[in-house]
């Protein structure tokens, strides 16, 4: 056997190949209970729950991501989610081009802009970072509401859809039943992605400098690049749930763009779980059924949300994906003890 034979079939290389085995198996089982979903979910009101559930979760995940691989916050993540959604319901009213140009136009000019704003202020730690990031949301929302002739303002604007997009019948996109297993299926899809990514070089990179920047840059590596790859990488997928948010509903406003939706955003990351990749995902799907039920009991639900906050930070730092990782770990462990 040669040197690289052994390098190949290594005990290293057997946990990696290991580990992303698992990682597949729980993609497909997960895109499997999305398929299913529809047949196992009579109701349609309930699926088209599920389906705003899970374009939040899909949001949730963008601010995840970007507190995960650059231990930055954002205040003003909800501006990528509105810019995406106003981009495509621009183009397609306004006729500037066609649906498919729309759908991509979308997801790139979100990216980009986030792209170029995290090269200048990737190094900007702290309050004064989550301020410009907040400073920049309301800017995109101020225009939104004051510019009615080309987004009509804080009337916002209804978006019809073509007969087709990419060869799929409109009605694809607004049906409870095709939307969510849609939806889902892209979600799972994203942190299938995110977690191949931050087993990469580049993930691993990225990590290091979010531990200690500035030992990162005497050791040689570049900081500023792969900090503004990740806040692209979260803009695309903010732009997206946006995209389907837009889609979904046929219709866009301002609000989509406020920083309040940022905040929620951010509150469902931090019950979920920040530090954990699908933790986001999962607080979003509990506040999106909680701030129901919650609203349904009473007016003064925004203060049930943020008790529930100020007792997941103190007895759950690590959110609600924590707690199940650690219930898990403790389970494992006593079967572990019942076998020997």
């Amino acid at each position: 056997m040669t040197t690289a034979d052994t390098r190949i079939d290594g005990p290293g290389f057997r946990v990696a190949r290991q580990r992303n085995g698992r990682l597949v198996a729980i993609a497909c089982i997960a895109l499997a209970l999305g398929f299913l979903a529809p047949h196992l979910i009579p109701s349609l009101l309930w699926m088209s729950l599920l389906t705003q559930a899970v374009v939040d979760m899909t949001l949730a995940t963008s601010v995840g991501i970007l507190y995960r691989q650059n231990g930055r916050i954002s205040f003003g993540q909800a501006a990528f989610f509105g810019l995406g959604a106003y981009t495509f319901g621009v183009i397609t009213v306004r006729e500037f081009g066609s649906a498919e140009l729309a759908l991509v136009a979308a997801l790139v000019v979100p990216t980009l802009i986030a792209f170029l704003l995290g090269l200048v202020i990737a190094r900007i730690p702290g309050v004064a970072h989550a301020m410009l990031t907040l400073a920049v949301g309301q800017a995109l929302y101020e225009i939104a509401f004051k510019w009615r002739a080309l987004a009509n303002g804080d009337d916002g604007m209804s978006v019809p859809l073509p007969d087709t997009i990419f060869g799929i019948d409109s009605d694809f996109f607004q049906s409870p039943a095709t939307m969510l297993v849609f939806c889902w299926s892209l979600l799972v899809l994203t942190l299938f992605g995110l977690a191949l990514m931050a087993r990469s070089p580049f993930g691993q990179l990225t990590e290091v400098i979010r531990e200690n920047d500035e030992r990162a840059r005497f050791i040689g590596y570049g900081t500023t690049l792969p900090r503004a790859i990740i806040y692209g990488v979260s803009a695309f997928i903010a732009a997206m749930a946006g995209i389907l948010q837009t889609l979904y509903d046929g219709y866009i406003s301002p609000q989509m763009l406020h920083w309040s939706a940022s905040g929620m955003a951010l509150i469902m990351a931090i019950v979920g779980g920040p530090k954990i990749l699908w933790g986001p995902a999962l607080g979003a799907f509990i506040l999106f059924f909680f701030k129901d039920i919650a609203g349904d009991a009473t007016e003064y639900w925004p203060a049930l949300v943020g008790g529930t906050l100020i007792v997941v930070t103190l007895l759950l730092p690590e959110g609600f994906a924590g707690l199940i990782l650690k219930l898990l770990a403790r389970a494992t462990g006593r079967a572990d003890r019942g076998r020997s």
